[in-house]
């Protein structure tokens, strides 16, 4: 026996219904859970995960008066190394420039005579906090006393005074001695990389790029003895 109209109607409705709950219920189940979407890294410069370089960020520049930065969470940052040399974490710690120094004015910034990092240097009274702050970031525990507060791209190469993405806690090298205070392979790096900038054997930028990508190899990379 055909059903009457007003039950055909009624059995309609009921699929209807039944078919949007169920679409709407899979809207739901699919999408991202609120609250539990990661935050940004630190930053969005330098090496990206599969090791292929990106710009180098650009921070402030030297300041007449600097304060203390905010530095990435603690645990968040994780130290690599190059035959046991330390490394900072790409993601934490890309570099950043300063603005202040280009090609152009090497003659009268970073390669003066009389120096230029002791001008632009931000005081201990900064520092200090995020010396501490930052090795809280990598879980650094050993002695800080031994350990450089480094600026990844060094002032004398053009690098930002007080950028967090510039700075991190380098531990001693290997074999380093307990309470022998700082001395990090990394300097003399940093000085012959400056050196050659300034004698125009290589550029700003490809000293710059090369101690971002590993410092314990960039005079090779570049061919400076």
């Amino acid at each position: 026996m055909r059903p009457s109209r007003p039950a055909s109607f009624a059995l309609l409705a009921a699929l209807l219904l039944a078919g949007c709950s169920s679409t709407s219920s899979g809207s739901v189940d699919n999408a991202a859970p609120s609250g539990n979407v990661a935050p940004p890294g630190p930053s969005s410069g330098g090496p990206t995960a599969s090791g292929s370089p990106g710009p180098i960020p650009v921070g402030a520049g030297p300041q007449t008066k600097y304060t203390v930065q905010r530095q990435p969470p603690a645990g968040s940052c994780h130290y690599r190394a190059d035959k046991g040399e330390p490394l900072p974490d790409p993601s934490c710690t890309p570099g950043a420039i300063s603005p202040a120094v280009t090609q152009a004015n090497l003659s009268s910034t970073i390669c003066r005579k009389g120096g230029y990092t002791a001008g632009i240097r931000p005081p201990a009274s900064v520092t200090g906090k995020e010396k501490t702050l930052n090795a809280a970031s990598y879980g650094y525990n050993g002695s800080l006393a031994d350990a450089e507060f480094d600026h990844e791209i060094s002032l004398q190469l053009g690098g930002d005074p007080n950028d967090p993405r510039n700075l991190w806690v380098e531990p001693p090298d290997p074999g380093h001695k307990a309470g022998a205070g700082v001395n990090n392979a990394k300097d003399p790096v940093e000085t012959k990389l400056h050196t050659a900038v300034c004698a125009h054997k290589v550029t700003l930028a490809q000293a710059q790029r090369a101690i971002v990508a590993d410092w314990s190899t960039a005079l090779h990379t570049l061919g400076i003895g």
